[in-house]
């Protein structure tokens, strides 16, 4: 009797798991599709190349201008900022508790990282603004206002680390341990086995790890639209950082409350929202396969 209700709580719950799954693939779609529908209007209006390149958006102009790529530039700087100084510091941090650290330290290291990702991203946001920004204006002089596109990539790369440090610290105790002793018993040093050994057998964890950082940065929104100063302008080189620039959300964020319903600056929105959504999918997507390649690999 025990067998048989223990089998049909079993199956009970493998049947919620499987439902669980395929609501969230359902609802993925609808998200899509929901996009989709709200941006045919803009689309049939103006060409998605036009969209996509232009180099103006003022969308309450006559006539209004949509033009996207200030805003795709601006947040390409702003992640790019970001993860130049997330993934070093991630990866760096996942090696010391994975192969340095002792045992009492990782215990304490492990869940400080993982608290974070506890902070809202609007404490965040308003501590770049107030402090940091503030800081950076005062102490260099090439830095003409407190909100530039840099200062929002220090507060995404803090924002991104949780996510880097956790994959990179998994991928690394993937690998198997006979490998490092292997390296360690043919005389090279705990140096020598990280980087030879250690750090090439777990390059797909890695690799996936940075990628989903790259999609937790580009998809922020508070905090970029507190600290990153939102003009919409094309920023230009090394000296783009050290400017204001406007984001891809947070340009949603920002306007979406003001745009009229069913308007050309309404369904242009949506536009960026759908193209958001296609960049996330695929960073995702691209993760998820490197994961399963270096799970297959290491099997």
């Amino acid at each position: 009797m025990k067998k048989r209700v223990s089998r049909v709580w079993e199956w009970g719950i493998e049947r919620l798991i499987q439902i669980a799954g395929i609501l969230g693939i359902i609802l993925v779609i609808l998200i899509f599709f929901f996009l989709l529908r709200n941006s045919l209007p803009i689309l049939r209006d103006f060409a998605l190349a036009d969209l996509l390149a232009g180099r103006e958006w003022r969308p309450v102009r006559e006539p209004p201008r949509f033009g996207m790529l200030p805003l795709i530039l601006g947040s390409l700087y702003v992640t790019a900022g970001a993860l130049v100084i997330s993934i070093p510091l991630g990866v760096a941090t996942a090696i010391f508790i994975a192969e340095i650290a002792p045992p009492r330290a990782r215990e304490i290291l492990k869940p400080a990282v993982e608290l974070i990702a506890a902070v809202p991203s609007v404490v965040l946001g308003f501590i770049g603004l107030m402090v940091v920004g503030p800081w950076f204006a005062r102490s260099f002089d090439d830095i003409p206002v407190g909100s530039f596109a840099a200062l929002g990539s220090i507060m995404l790369a803090f924002m991104a680390l949780p996510t880097i440090v956790s994959i990179c610290e998994d991928a690394l105790y993937s690998v198997p341990r006979a490998l490092v002793n292997s390296s360690l018993a043919l005389g090279a040093t705990r140096w020598q086995t990280i980087t030879r050994a250690l750090l090439p057998a777990a390059r797909s964890g890695l690799i996936a790890a940075c990628l989903l950082g790259l999609g937790r940065a580009i998809g922020e929104t508070m905090t970029v639209l507190m600290v990153t100063g939102n003009a919409a302008v094309i920023p230009r080189g090394l000296m783009g950082f050290l400017r204001p620039v406007r984001t891809l959300t947070a340009t949603i964020a920002a306007e979406m409350g003001e745009a009229a319903q069913r308007s050309e600056h309404f369904f242009a929105l949506f536009t960026i929202g759908l193209l958001l959504f296609v960049i996330t999918f695929a960073v995702n997507t691209i993760a998820d396969l490197i994961i399963r390649r270096s799970e297959k690999d290491i099997a």
